[in-house]
């Protein structure tokens, strides 16, 4: 059986590289042949490759500069994610749109794919706007998701902030499974309820980091966007039957 020609966009970032790491036989375009703005640029590269499933990992992801530049943002994980839903629905392939737990609004957390979504910065809006459009295409799974460095790159992280953040090489795993799998919606996949200081010091134990409040930061930031991931673990307990 052929197997399926997959793009994976954003290769030269965090969680493109560590995908290139167990799954090198995907394409990882550079810019310049592959830019999410430029639509005719991504057909052109699409035709002469082929296309049966997009990973779309490009985007702009820092808060603070998406507050500096939200044209940035706009032309990047809005109108490139729409493109790359153009794009799939051309070829009939399946899309993997990675968005960010960021959507929401941070005052419960353990949020289930159904919770009402309401970002509280620029940056996450942004990548609501990109889900939108993914929203449009029936053959995409949208992965909300949040992820760092194995090894945490600040000396001080947030006391009085929860996620379900995992390290990069543990969250491409598991978005590696679900690109195998014919899942379509929304899915959440994470790790534990903790504070980001709790996270940041699970990866290197030995290593003194210091507590941050997000009220010391410029940006808003919400208190706790932790992610309720039983219906990652219903498609892998199905997946292993």
């Amino acid at each position: 059986m052929k197997k399926p020609i997959v793009i994976f966009t954003g290769g030269t970032g965090l969680l493109g590289s560590e995908f290139k790491k167990i799954a090198p036989e995907f394409l990882y375009p550079r810019l310049a042949e592959f830019d999410v703005t430029k639509y005719l640029q991504m057909e052109q590269y699409a035709q002469a490759h082929g296309c049966d499933l997009v990973i779309h990992a490009a985007a702009f992801t820092s808060p603070p500069l998406v507050d500096k530049d939200p044209l940035k943002a706009i032309e990047i994980n809005i109108v490139g994610t729409a493109n790359v839903v153009k794009l799939c629905l051309k070829y009939g392939a399946r899309l993997l749109y990675i968005c960010t737990d960021y959507v929401f609004q941070g005052d419960k957390g353990s949020y289930s794919e159904t919770d009402p979504v309401n970002p509280v910065n620029k940056y996450a809006w942004s990548k609501l706007g990109g889900e939108c459009a993914a929203r449009l295409y029936d053959k995409a799974l949208i992965v909300r998701t949040t992820f760092g460095p194995d090894r945490f790159p600040y000396d001080r992280a947030f006391a009085d902030q929860w996620t379900s953040r995992e390290s990069v090489s543990v969250i491409a795993r598991k978005l590696a499974f679900l690109a195998a799998t014919d899942s379509t919606g929304v899915v959440h996949v994470g790790g534990v309820r903790r504070t980001v200081l709790e996270y940041a010091r699970s990866l290197d134990p030995a290593r003194p980091i210091g507590q941050l409040s997000i009220r010391e930061v410029s940006f808003r930031v919400p208190v706790d966007t932790s992610l309720n991931c039983e219906r990652y673990k219903e498609i892998l307990s199905a997946t292993n039957q």
